[in-house]
């Protein structure tokens, strides 16, 4: 579900904001004048936007024009942590995938800020479903949600087969030394987001250092990759459109996304766990398990994926740092998004359960 417009997400002209008012995400104008001069939709006509998604993260907006539906993305409104909704970044990987991977086709790159006021990106709207609570009656047959789980897995397989050197994309991460980066990055994050102590991260990250495993060879990492991040075209058989929201995305450790992707999917039995179910259709009969998804990746791949505890363990602590980071700015009032205001006492109760995780490894 979106999160609706508030009254100054959308402006007409930059001269419509009032002196003590928040910036506006989209400055319509602005952002008429940028379309028209490169050829994306009716000429002349205001765009009008409406939002897409459950705006915890970068903002999106499907614009009309005319006959032509885009899709716009840029950051949330700050204050933002260093290097975090880099939407350039975004659109640099997925158009070096065109072609390559399941992505959406980047259309233009509006890399000056004082546009609409934030760098963004627009690319083609592809259609489908996104399934997280419920599935389209086509997807509903058992045959065809075994088969949603084994195009995730298989799409997953198609990024990490990505050979990012010829895709034009390096520079775009380091290969050597993502695990070691990865904790050093998010423990700079909590210090940077954290509204309170919560002793329990930091217990964490420290286990998370002291059994740091071997990375396999580098591969495209998309860092959110899970069910809710997709795009299911219509029809049957299930086919996986396109991968979505790809902020996170550098060269790595393929099995952060693997591991990332088995915290994300639940298995029918498994407890609900508030901030951490974020695709409870998968509870549903016919779904394949973890342990069936990881075995497809290991055989379609032809990587070994040995224990993903410590992978299972890094994604939940992950998630954590990011949900402070949202909840620090729902409490500075720079999103409207009212969930994010429940973070409060769940970050708590989650890091605990981490913090238990680490226990049975």
């Amino acid at each position: 579900m979106a999160v609706p417009l508030a009254p100054d997400d959308v402006v007409a002209t930059r001269g419509d904001i009032a002196p003590d008012a928040r910036e506006p995400l989209v400055i319509l104008d602005a952002l008429t004048t940028f379309l028209d001069t490169h050829g994306v939709g009716e000429p002349g006509s205001t765009p009008e936007l409406t939002p897409i998604g459950d705006g915890h993260s970068n903002v999106t907006f499907a614009v009309q024009r005319g006959d032509t539906e885009v899709v716009l993305r840029r950051p949330p409104r700050g204050p933002l942590p260093p290097s975090a909704h880099d939407v350039l970044r975004e659109a640099r990987v997925i158009g070096a995938l065109d072609g390559r991977a399941r992505v959406p086709k980047v259309l233009v790159v509006g890399d000056d800020p004082e546009l609409i006021g934030a760098p963004f990106y627009v690319m083609e709207k592809v259609e489908g479903d996104v399934l997280v609570d419920t599935l389209p009656e086509h997807l509903s047959p058992e045959a065809e949600r075994r088969r949603v789980g084994e195009e995730l897995i298989d799409a997953l397989v198609e990024l990490h087969a990505v050979d990012w050197r010829d895709a034009g994309l390096e520079g775009f991460g380091k290969p050597d030394g993502y695990l070691e980066r990865q904790l050093r990055r998010f423990l700079g994050l909590w210090e940077h987001n954290k509204t309170r102590e919560v002793p329990a991260v930091e217990t964490v990250g420290r286990w998370l250092g002291e059994r740091l495993p071997a990375s396999p060879p580098a591969t495209i990492v998309h860092g959110d990759f899970r069910l809710g991040n997709t795009l299911f075209a219509p029809g049957t058989p299930a086919k996986l459109a396109a991968i979505l929201d790809w902020e996170m995305a550098t060269i790595g450790d393929p099995l952060a996304d693997l591991g990332y992707l088995m915290v994300m999917w639940t298995d029918p039995g498994d407890p609900e766990i508030a901030g951490m179910d974020l695709s409870p259709v998968t509870r549903q009969p016919g779904f394949p398990t973890r342990d069936e998804l990881v075995a497809r990746y290991a055989e379609r791949s032809g990587r070994p994926t040995g224990d993903l505890g410590w992978y299972r363990v890094l994604a939940s602590w992950k998630l954590i740092v990011f949900m402070e980071g949202n909840y620090k700015r729902a409490k500075a009032g720079t999103t409207d998004d009212p969930f994010i205001l429940q973070f409060g006492s769940l970050i708590e109760d989650l890091a605990a359960r981490v913090e238990d995780m680490t226990r049975e490894h």
